[in-house]
């Protein structure tokens, strides 16, 4: 298997959603999570009210079982997450759904996308959920 096998085969599973999708569902109540690590962030801006939680922590924070889930987060929830361009997040959305989150989703194209789009950002360099 190759790599592009691996990211072929988890976008097989999700709904993913365009930048503009993606900001409509989070005007609904989806949960947006960044998961791009603070250099990323730091460098290229953020986007105003998403959750921050970098990659290396995300099952944790998500899984319904999880004791350290957060308060947003549950088998229920609408998760949208966003990288820098759209691999990472397809694996981790994925990730999320094997674990018990059914909602869980990513950007096509990741953050970069969301530029692109023209879609609002900030400064960015703020810490991640830990």
């Amino acid at each position: 298997m190759t790599v592009e096998d691996l990211v072929a085969a988890a976008r097989s599973g999700l709904d993913r959603l365009s930048p503009a999708e993606a900001l409509a569902e989070a005007g609904r109540g989806a949960v947006l999570v960044d998961i791009r690590p603070v250099a990323f962030r730091a460098a290229e801006g953020e986007i105003p009210g998403a959750l921050v939680v970098e990659r290396n922590v995300l099952e944790w924070r998500f899984a319904p079982g999880s004791e350290w889930r957060l308060p947003q987060a549950g088998a229920d929830a609408r998760v949208v997450l966003m990288c820098n361009e759209g691999y990472a997040s397809s694996l981790a959305a994925d990730t999320l759904r094997r674990l018990g989150v059914p909602g869980a989703t990513d950007v096509a194209g990741g953050f970069r996308a969301w530029v692109a789009a023209g879609l609002p950002t900030v400064p960015g360099g703020s810490p991640a959920i830990p």
